[in-house]
């Protein structure tokens, strides 16, 4: 596919208006206020993964609603100090799999916490176990159309909320230095980095690729590719039903969260990427922190002829160079 969103040059200037309810913080703050916990950690087992160098933990925590959600977190072997640490959000569909499956981040010597997504893990990867209780609203069989037509019953109000209460659980957890906390993730795990450094405001560091739920109206006239064409299809089907369906998304758009960030950051985006259009991502970068009042670093990187996949394992590198030095690592 060649580039079909804005040229280089427009998309470095691009800087939409807001497509944000009028009571955008007041709907997330009364929504995590409900999600208030006095103990966020429910437990910690260690697990058997077969690897020498990692020593990893099976975790449960209270997300939205009290509700149980898992993840795994991983510390280098054998190291007893408080570590800087990353808690990772997965893509779309996909669970939290098999520990030994993500080991970046512990290998480059942080504590580690990848959550799971609740109600997601049968599209690809090695599944998840943290089921969705509430998932009962009117909507299609996809995480983007549950609970469509109401923000208060949108699967992404309850997945963004458990997203914020992952970063209160690796902050309880040993062997963490709670000062230093990065959100990380690419496509939904990005979405949901850059919504967690706009409600988490002394996060130390957002990383974000390939960011869905950013520029949401202008992606679903942009592409048909999921997850936005799962959108696009029930509205299909649900004719007249779009007033209610932009409300809902607008209390989930990233370039809102992105203009109440604090924390530094680091973007990546493929210019030919269907699946999540770059505006959406330029659009978050290029009004980044704008009503925090505050000035931090961040940079973004584009790489004009890939997709979905951005930079990939060059992107990663760039992510760790970069992370070492806004920790002080």
């Amino acid at each position: 596919m060649p580039a079909f969103d804005m040229p280089l040059t427009d998309l470095e200037r691009y800087s939409p208006d807001p497509q944000e309810p009028a009571d955008f913080d007041e709907f997330w703050h009364d929504t995590l206020k409900e999600a208030a916990q006095p103990e966020v950690l429910v437990s910690a087992h260690p697990a058997k993964t077969g690897l020498r160098l990692t020593d990893t933990w099976d975790v449960t925590f209270r997300g939205y609603g009290g509700d149980p959600v898992r993840a795994w977190f991983s510390r280098p072997a054998g190291v007893r100090a408080p570590l800087p640490a990353v808690v990772e959000y997965a893509g779309y569909g996909r669970g939290r799999g098999l520990p030994h499956e993500r080991l970046t981040w512990v290998n480059a010597g942080y504590a580690h916490l990848l959550m799971d997504n609740r109600g997601q893990g049968d599209q690809y990867g090695n599944g998840g176990a943290t089921p969705d209780p509430h998932a009962t609203a009117p909507g299609g069989p996809g995480p983007a159309v549950r609970g469509l037509l109401s923000p208060r019953d949108h699967h992404y109000r309850r997945l963004i909320t458990d997203a914020v209460r992952a970063v209160a659980a690796l902050r309880s957890l040993p062997g963490v230095d709670a000062s230093r906390i990065a959100a990380v993730g690419n496509s939904q795990g990005g979405g949901l980095a850059l919504a967690v450094a706009g409600l988490v405001p002394d996060l130390a560091a957002a990383v974000v690729t390939a960011p869905f739920l950013c520029g949401i109206r202008r992606a679903l006239d942009l592409t048909d590719a999921g997850p936005y064409g799962e959108i696009a299809a029930y509205l299909s089907v649900h004719r007249g039903a779009e007033r209610a369906a932009y409300d809902t998304l607008g209390y989930l758009e990233g370039i809102a969260f992105a203009r109440r960030a604090h924390a530094p950051a680091h973007f990546g985006v493929g210019l030919r990427d269907t699946v999540c259009p770059p505006s959406g991502a330029y659009g978050a970068f290029n009004r980044y922190a704008e009503l925090s009042g505050s000035a931090p670093r961040k940079e973004i990187h584009a790489y004009p002829f890939n997709g979905h996949e951005g930079g990939d394992a060059v992107q990663v590198r760039r992510q760790l160079d970069w992370l070492r030095e806004v920790l002080g690592f």
